[in-house]
């Protein structure tokens, strides 16, 4: 994946003549904006998927139980952590747009995919080690544990959360590369 990610950024850019060499000034109120916009998009489909039944991952509730064990205010902190995490990210996607002196649906959706296998295969077996509140799959359950461990892929929470949190990832990078202006 990071080679065909070098790819796009060497050798499917615009011509010169339609690309800004010299100074990419990033879209700031774009970031702003859509950044939020893409995240309660993101946080919508993966939080619909869970009232549909369609996967029991509830990410306001992991981010939120790492600060307090109580389920309402740990819903609405963890809310507010992971609308705070997409700016960050939607940061991240509109400084590489801005670096590649270009952005599209597609480039933002393939930007999204890779963000949600890195969270799928590398975040989410962390958090067990990290999360005060969550139990871990080495050690077993324990009398603090409030939330059961992800698992590889997430698959503890259900057999589509992989598919739902790429989906939710590429809707992300979509909404992001098809609104920003990296010039």
């Amino acid at each position: 994946m990071a080679v065909g990610l070098v790819w796009l950024g060497v050798f499917a850019r615009p011509p010169r003549e339609t690309r800004s060499d010299y100074h990419n000034p990033m879209d700031w109120l774009g970031w702003a904006t859509f950044g939020f916009g893409a995240t309660a998009a993101l946080t919508s489909i993966m939080v619909g998927a869970q009232l549909l039944g369609i996967s029991r991952m509830d990410m306001p509730m992991m981010l939120g139980t790492a600060f307090t064990g109580r389920p309402g205010p740990a819903r609405v902190i963890g809310a507010i952590v992971h609308l705070l995490n997409g700016q960050a990210f939607g940061l991240l996607y509109v400084g590489a747009f801005a670096a590649l002196g270009w952005a599209t649906w597609w480039l933002g959706a393939l930007f999204g995919l890779g963000h949600g296998i890195a969270a799928l295969v590398l975040i989410m077996p962390l958090l067990p080690g990290a999360h005060p509140r969550m139990a871990s799959e080495r050690s077993g359950p324990e009398l603090g544990a409030h939330l059961e461990p992800p698992g590889f892929f997430g698959l503890n929470y259900g057999r589509a959360t992989p598919i739902v949190t790429l989906v939710a990832h590429v809707v992300f990078g979509g909404l992001l590369g098809f609104f920003i202006s990296p010039h």
